[in-house]
Protein backbone atom coordinates (compact mmCIF):
# COMPACT_ATOMS: atom_id res chain seq x y z
CA UNK A 1 0.00 0.00 0.00
CA UNK A 2 1.17 3.53 -0.75
CA UNK A 3 -0.09 7.04 0.08
CA UNK A 4 0.11 10.07 -2.21
CA UNK A 5 2.84 12.55 -1.21
CA UNK A 6 1.11 15.40 -3.04
CA UNK A 7 -2.50 15.47 -1.85
CA UNK A 8 -2.12 13.20 1.18
CA UNK A 9 -5.23 11.28 0.18
CA UNK A 10 -7.14 9.77 3.07
CA UNK A 11 -7.11 6.39 1.36
CA UNK A 12 -4.18 4.21 0.32
CA UNK A 13 -3.39 2.92 -3.14
CA UNK A 14 -2.53 -0.69 -3.81
CA UNK A 15 0.93 -1.01 -5.27
CA UNK A 16 1.01 -2.85 -8.59
CA UNK A 17 3.87 -4.05 -10.77
CA UNK A 18 4.68 -1.69 -13.64
CA UNK A 19 6.19 -2.24 -17.06
CA UNK A 20 9.33 -0.41 -18.17
CA UNK A 21 9.01 3.40 -18.13
CA UNK A 22 5.52 3.27 -16.62
CA UNK A 23 4.45 5.28 -13.59
CA UNK A 24 1.54 5.03 -11.17
CA UNK A 25 -0.59 8.11 -10.57
CA UNK A 26 -2.85 9.15 -7.72
CA UNK A 27 -6.53 8.68 -8.59
CA UNK A 28 -7.38 11.87 -6.71
CA UNK A 29 -4.83 14.49 -7.86
CA UNK A 30 -2.88 12.77 -10.65
CA UNK A 31 0.44 13.08 -8.79
CA UNK A 32 3.11 10.47 -9.42
CA UNK A 33 3.05 7.76 -6.75
CA UNK A 34 6.03 5.77 -8.01
CA UNK A 35 7.79 4.72 -11.19
CA UNK A 36 9.18 1.48 -12.54
CA UNK A 37 12.78 1.88 -11.39
CA UNK A 38 14.66 -1.34 -12.12
CA UNK A 39 16.92 0.32 -14.69
CA UNK A 40 17.51 3.28 -12.39
CA UNK A 41 18.54 0.87 -9.64
CA UNK A 42 21.30 -0.59 -11.81
CA UNK A 43 22.72 2.91 -12.34
CA UNK A 44 22.48 3.84 -8.68
CA UNK A 45 25.60 2.09 -7.34
CA UNK A 46 27.96 3.83 -9.82
CA UNK A 47 26.31 7.15 -8.89
CA UNK A 48 26.85 6.52 -5.18
CA UNK A 49 30.51 5.60 -5.74
CA UNK A 50 30.99 8.74 -7.86
CA UNK A 51 29.33 10.86 -5.17
CA UNK A 52 31.61 9.44 -2.46
CA UNK A 53 34.72 10.21 -4.53
CA UNK A 54 33.52 13.75 -5.24
CA UNK A 55 32.62 14.22 -1.58
CA UNK A 56 36.14 13.19 -0.57
CA UNK A 57 37.68 15.64 -3.06
CA UNK A 58 35.34 18.38 -1.87
CA UNK A 59 36.51 17.98 1.71
CA UNK A 60 40.24 17.46 1.11
CA UNK A 61 41.00 20.29 -1.32
CA UNK A 62 40.43 24.03 -0.76
CA UNK A 63 37.06 25.46 -1.74
CA UNK A 64 38.51 28.85 -2.60
CA UNK A 65 41.78 30.77 -2.47
CA UNK A 66 41.58 34.50 -1.74
CA UNK A 67 44.22 37.22 -1.86
CA UNK A 68 43.52 40.50 -0.06
CA UNK A 69 46.17 43.19 0.49
CA UNK A 70 48.96 40.74 -0.27
CA UNK A 71 47.67 38.13 2.17
CA UNK A 72 46.70 34.83 0.55
CA UNK A 73 44.32 32.51 2.38
CA UNK A 74 42.51 29.34 1.47
CA UNK A 75 39.98 27.21 3.23
CA UNK A 76 38.31 23.83 3.08
CA UNK A 77 34.84 22.89 4.23
CA UNK A 78 36.30 21.57 7.48
CA UNK A 79 38.17 24.86 7.82
CA UNK A 80 34.93 26.81 7.42
CA UNK A 81 33.26 24.75 10.16
CA UNK A 82 36.29 25.22 12.43
CA UNK A 83 36.32 28.99 11.76
CA UNK A 84 32.65 29.28 12.69
CA UNK A 85 33.30 27.32 15.88
CA UNK A 86 36.33 29.48 16.73
CA UNK A 87 34.20 32.61 16.27
CA UNK A 88 31.83 31.26 18.97
CA UNK A 89 29.09 30.49 16.44
CA UNK A 90 28.76 26.95 17.73
CA UNK A 91 25.17 26.42 16.63
CA UNK A 92 25.88 27.62 13.08
CA UNK A 93 29.03 25.47 12.94
CA UNK A 94 27.08 22.41 14.02
CA UNK A 95 24.34 23.16 11.48
CA UNK A 96 26.84 23.53 8.63
CA UNK A 97 28.64 20.36 9.72
CA UNK A 98 25.42 18.36 9.97
CA UNK A 99 23.83 19.51 6.69
CA UNK A 100 26.92 19.54 4.47
CA UNK A 101 29.06 16.74 5.90
CA UNK A 102 27.37 14.42 8.40
CA UNK A 103 23.96 13.73 6.86
CA UNK A 104 25.01 13.64 3.17
CA UNK A 105 27.92 11.33 3.99
CA UNK A 106 25.72 9.13 6.18
CA UNK A 107 23.15 8.71 3.39
CA UNK A 108 25.81 7.90 0.79
CA UNK A 109 27.49 5.33 3.03
CA UNK A 110 24.20 3.68 3.89
CA UNK A 111 23.20 3.51 0.22
CA UNK A 112 26.62 2.12 -0.65
CA UNK A 113 26.30 -0.55 2.05
CA UNK A 114 22.87 -1.67 0.83
CA UNK A 115 23.64 -1.58 -2.88
CA UNK A 116 26.94 -3.47 -2.66
CA UNK A 117 25.42 -6.31 -0.66
CA UNK A 118 22.29 -6.49 -2.82
CA UNK A 119 24.48 -6.54 -5.95
CA UNK A 120 26.23 -9.58 -4.43
CA UNK A 121 22.79 -11.16 -3.85
CA UNK A 122 23.15 -10.91 -0.09
CA UNK A 123 20.52 -9.52 2.25
CA UNK A 124 22.06 -6.58 4.18
CA UNK A 125 21.94 -6.94 7.94
CA UNK A 126 19.53 -4.42 9.45
CA UNK A 127 18.00 -3.66 6.03
CA UNK A 128 14.79 -2.21 7.50
CA UNK A 129 16.61 0.03 9.99
CA UNK A 130 19.02 1.34 7.35
CA UNK A 131 16.16 2.11 4.97
CA UNK A 132 14.35 4.08 7.65
CA UNK A 133 17.57 5.91 8.57
CA UNK A 134 18.01 6.95 4.91
CA UNK A 135 14.46 8.32 4.85
CA UNK A 136 15.16 10.37 7.99
CA UNK A 137 18.57 11.74 6.94
CA UNK A 138 17.73 12.61 3.32
CA UNK A 139 15.82 15.87 4.02
CA UNK A 140 18.75 17.19 6.07
CA UNK A 141 21.36 16.98 3.32
CA UNK A 142 21.73 20.54 2.03
CA UNK A 143 24.97 20.62 0.05
CA UNK A 144 23.31 22.58 -2.76
CA UNK A 145 22.26 25.32 -0.31
CA UNK A 146 25.83 25.57 0.98
CA UNK A 147 27.20 25.74 -2.57
CA UNK A 148 24.76 28.53 -3.44
CA UNK A 149 25.88 30.45 -0.36
CA UNK A 150 29.54 30.04 -1.33
CA UNK A 151 28.90 31.27 -4.88
CA UNK A 152 26.98 34.34 -3.64
CA UNK A 153 29.78 35.13 -1.17
CA UNK A 154 32.46 34.78 -3.87
CA UNK A 155 30.58 37.14 -6.18
CA UNK A 156 30.38 39.77 -3.43
CA UNK A 157 34.03 39.35 -2.40
CA UNK A 158 35.31 39.48 -5.98
CA UNK A 159 35.04 43.29 -5.93
CA UNK A 160 37.51 43.64 -3.03
CA UNK A 161 39.80 40.62 -3.37
CA UNK A 162 41.31 38.29 -5.95
CA UNK A 163 39.32 35.05 -5.88
CA UNK A 164 40.59 31.75 -7.27
CA UNK A 165 38.06 28.90 -7.15
CA UNK A 166 39.60 25.77 -5.67
CA UNK A 167 39.31 22.13 -6.72
CA UNK A 168 36.68 21.55 -4.03
CA UNK A 169 34.35 24.18 -5.50
CA UNK A 170 34.29 22.40 -8.85
CA UNK A 171 33.90 18.98 -7.26
CA UNK A 172 31.11 20.36 -5.09
CA UNK A 173 29.35 21.61 -8.22
CA UNK A 174 29.54 18.20 -9.88
CA UNK A 175 28.54 16.53 -6.60
CA UNK A 176 25.31 18.56 -6.52
CA UNK A 177 24.43 17.23 -10.00
CA UNK A 178 25.24 13.63 -9.02
CA UNK A 179 23.23 13.93 -5.80
CA UNK A 180 20.28 15.29 -7.80
CA UNK A 181 20.44 12.18 -9.97
CA UNK A 182 20.59 10.02 -6.84
CA UNK A 183 17.61 11.80 -5.32
CA UNK A 184 15.52 10.98 -8.38
CA UNK A 185 15.56 7.40 -7.10
CA UNK A 186 13.16 6.78 -4.23
CA UNK A 187 15.01 4.56 -1.71
CA UNK A 188 11.67 2.97 -0.83
CA UNK A 189 11.84 1.27 -4.23
CA UNK A 190 14.63 -0.91 -2.86
CA UNK A 191 11.94 -2.72 -0.87
CA UNK A 192 10.25 -3.70 -4.12
CA UNK A 193 13.52 -4.65 -5.79
CA UNK A 194 14.45 -6.91 -2.89
CA UNK A 195 11.03 -8.56 -3.09
CA UNK A 196 11.37 -9.19 -6.85
CA UNK A 197 14.95 -10.49 -6.63
CA UNK A 198 15.36 -11.55 -2.99
CA UNK A 199 19.01 -11.74 -1.92
CA UNK A 200 20.22 -14.81 -0.11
Amino acid sequence: MIACDYCDAIYLHSRADLAADERAQCRRCGGTLYRESTRVYHRLLPLVVTALILFLLSNVFPIVEMELKGIRTQTTLWGAVAALYADHMVLVALLVFATTILFPLAEMLMMFYLLVLIARHRMPAGFEHVMRAIQHTRPWGMIEVYLLGVVVTLVKLSTVADIVPGVALWSFSVLVVVLAAMLSFDPRDLWQYVKKEPPR
